[in-house]
C-alpha cells in the first residue's frame, strides 16, 4: 500500500485529483494520483452520481460517511449543493439506524470520548485534540440516553453529536476545523447492547445522582476554561437531565440545549406565522401539547414566556398551557411527577368534572373542555390526532394551529394530507418530517416542517459572532422573530415555515438577529453596524484552498 503524504491522508487538506501539478510536485504526490486535475465542480458531479447509485438511505449514509473522513472539502459541498435531499440522510432519520449499528460498523472516530469512570481524563482528551484555546468555537455532546425517537444507545450515540455538527457547517458555515463532537460515556440501560460483543462503551448501568452530576460539572467547567470562546451544545439528553442541567448553567456559561430551546424556538416561529392569520396575540392562546417530554416542555416554556412578555403574569401563563403524557392530562397527584413537568400540572380539583377513561383524562376531552388554539404532538403516538380530534379542535376555534412534530414518518400524530380535508382547510399546519404539499379543493397546502436546523445553526452562528457569553431567552425569541419573518403565511396554502432548501440563506439572517439581541443585553464581547453582512463573512464555505 502506497503511503500518502499528510497532506493526502488529512481530510480536512485533502484535495484528491484536485492538487495541481505544482501542489503535487511541492507536497511528494507526484505519481501517487492520475493525470487529470479536476475542479472541485466536477468532484462533486462524480461524487453526486455516485451517492445516487445507492438504493437505500443507509447506504447513501455509509458513503458520506466515508467521503467526510477522507475529503472534508468534498463533503460539504455535496451537502451544500444537496442540503435538501442530503438531510435527511445524514441526520434524522437515517442517523438513527446508524447508531444502532454504529459498534458493529466502526471504522474511525471523529470524537471526543469522556468516560464518567476516568473524569480525571477529561482535560487530558481534549488536550489530545491538538486545539488550542482560541481554535474552538462549538462543541456538540451527548450522554445518548434519548436519541431521536429511538432511545438509549451508549456510546453508539456518538453519531449524533458528529452528525449535529456537520448540519451546523452545512447550514450556517460553521468551520469545521473549529468543532468538536464529544460523547459522556455514562453507561446505558439498553440491555441489547451488552449482550453485544463488540459493544465499544461502558458495559454498566448508567451513572446517576452525584457522580453523574459531578462528571457533567467537570465537562463544563474544563470546556470552558480550555475553549473560552466555544458554544456548548448539549444534545439527546435524557428529560430528567436535559432541564436541569440546563438550568444549572444557562446564566453563568455558553450553553445551549437543542431539544428544548431550539425545538423550543422552531416551534415558536411556526406559531408567530399561524398567528399572523388568526390576528391574535400569545396571551389569547391555550396550548395543549400531547407529549410531555423534554421537547414538548420546551415548548410551552417558550410558549408561556411569551405570553409573559405580552404582559400576563407567570400563574396566568400556567394556567393556559396543559401537558399530556402517556398517563393522560398531567396533574399533580400524579405519583414521580418529573421535575420538568411540574410547572405545569393542574390541580385535581380544577378537573374533577373532566371525563376520563381507564383513570386518566385524555386528549379528546382535554380540547373539549379547553377549546385549545394550539395543539402540539411530540409524543410519537402514531395517528393520535384523529379526525375526531382535529374535527372538535375546529368546533372549538376558527383556525387552530396543529403541529403534529413527531417523527419519522411512523410516528407522527398525524398527516397534513387528513388534517387539511378533515379541517375544510382551516388548520395552519406544520410537521417534524418533510412533506409534499396538500391539494384541496384546487389549493395545495404547503407544509413547513418544524425542523430544529431552521433554528439551532444560525443561533450558533449568531452566538459565535457576537461572542456572546450566554443564550438568552430574548435571543432565542430574536431567532424565533427572525424565522418566521421569512415566510407570509396569511395567503392561502403558503407554509408557516421557509423550506429546508434555503437553509445557508436562513441561517445568516437568524444570525444576525441574535447576534444583534445579544449585543442590545450587553451580553456580547464584539459589536457590529450591520450584523446581517457580518455574519454572511463569518460563514466558511466548501473551496479548496
Amino acid at each position: 500500500m502506497v503511503r500518502k503524504p499528510e497532506i493526502y491522508a488529512n481530510a480536512f487538506s485533502n484535495k484528491e485529483t484536485a492538487f495541481t501539478r505544482a501542489e503535487r510536485e511541492q507536497h511528494g504526490l507526484i505519481g501517487l494520483l492520475p493525470s487529470a486535475v479536476e475542479t472541485l465542480e466536477l468532484q462533486a458531479t462524480r461524487a453526486y452520481a455516485q451517492f445516487k447509485r445507492f438504493n437505500s438511505r443507509i447506504e447513501q449514509y455509509f458513503y458520506l460517511d466515508a467521503l467526510h473522513n477522507r475529503n472534508e472539502t468534498l463533503y460539504y459541498k455535496l451537502l451544500v449543493d444537496h442540503i435538501q435531499e442530503m438531510f435527511p440522510v445524514v441526520y434524522d432519520p437515517t442517523i438513527g439506524q446508524a447508531i444502532k449499528e454504529w459498534s458493529q460498523n466502526y471504522r474511525s472516530s471523529r470524537a471526543v470520548y469522556l468516560s464518567i469512570n476516568n473524569p480525571e481524563d477529561i482535560e487530558t482528551a481534549f488536550k489530545n485534540t491538538g486545539l488550542s484555546a482560541q481554535d474552538v468555537d462549538l462543541i456538540v455532546c451527548s450522554d445518548a440516553e434519548q436519541i431521536l425517537g429511538i432511545g438509549d444507545w451508549g456510546v453508539n450515540g456518538t453519531d449524533i453529536s458528529v452528525g449535529k455538527l456537520a448540519v451546523y457547517t452545512a447550514a450556517a458555515g460553521i468551520d469545521p476545523r473549529r468543532v468538536i463532537a464529544v460523547n459522556l460515556d455514562v453507561g446505558t440501560d439498553n440491555q441489547d447492547l451488552f449482550a453485544d460483543p463488540l459493544y465499544l462503551g461502558n458495559r454498566h448501568a448508567r451513572v446517576r445522582g452525584q457522580a453523574y452530576d459531578d462528571f457533567i460539572d467537570a465537562y463544563v467547567k474544563t470546556a470552558s476554561r480550555l475553549f473560552p470562546n466555544a458554544l456548548l451544545h448539549f444534545e439527546d439528553f435524557g428529560a430528567g437531565n436535559a432541564r436541569r442541567i440546563l438550568m444549572k448553567y444557562r446564566d453563568s456559561y455558553r450553553v445551549f440545549n437543542d431539544d428544548m430551546q431550539g425545538t423550543g424556538a422552531v416551534v415558536m416561529s411556526a406559531v408567530t406565522s399561524g398567528l399572523k392569520v388568526t390576528k391574535q396575540g400569545f396571551k389569547e392562546q391555550r396550548l395543549v401539547v400531547y407529549g410531555a417530554g423534554t421537547a414538548g416542555t420546551g415548548m410551552a416554556d417558550q410558549i408561556s414566556a411569551a405570553m409573559q412578555r405580552e404582559g400576563l403574569t407567570r400563574e396566568q401563563a400556567k394556567s393556559l398551557v396543559y401537558l399530556i403524557d402517556k398517563n393522560g392530562l398531567v396533574t399533580t397527584d400524579m405519583p414521580n411527577l418529573p421535575n420538568y413537568q411540574q410547572e405545569y400540572a393542574r390541580d385535581p380539583d380544577e378537573v374533577a368534572s373532566w371525563k376520563n377513561a381507564e383513570g386518566k383524562i385524555g386528549l379528546l376531552e382535554v380540547i373539549n373542555q379547553v377549546k385549545p388554539t394550539i395543539l402540539i404532538g411530540t409524543s410519537t403516538h402514531h395517528l393520535a390526532f384523529t379526525e375526531q380530534v382535529v374535527k372538535a379542535m375546529c368546533a372549538g376555534v376558527e383556525r387552530p394551529i396543529i403541529l403534529p412534530l413527531s417523527n419519522p414518518d411512523e410516528k407522527i400524530e398525524a398527516f397534513p394530507a387528513d388534517i387539511i380535508p378533515w379541517s375544510e382547510g382551516k388548520a395552519l399546519v406544520c410537521t417534524g418530517i418533510p412533506v409534499d404539499p396538500v391539494p384541496y379543493k384546487g389549493v395545495d397546502y404547503h407544509i413547513g416542517q418544524g425542523n430544529n436546523a431552521l433554528i439551532y445553526p444560525g443561533l450558533g452562528l449568531g452566538v459565535i459572532i457576537s461572542k456572546a457569553n450566554k443564550v438568552t431567552d430574548a435571543m432565542l425569541q430574536a431567532a424565533a422573530q427572525a424565522l418566521a419573518d421569512q415566510v407570509n403565511p396569511t395567503e392561502l396554502g403558503h407554509a408557516l415555515l421557509p423550506p429546508v432548501s434555503r437553509l445557508r440563506e436562513v441561517s445568516a439572517i437568524v444570525a444576525a438577529a441574535v447576534a444583534a439581541q445579544a449585543q442590545a443585553e450587553g451580553v456580547a464581547q464584539v459589536s457590529a453596524n450591520d450584523w446581517l453582512e457580518t455574519a454572511k463573512q463569518a460563514m466558511w464555505h466548501p473551496t479548496y484552498a
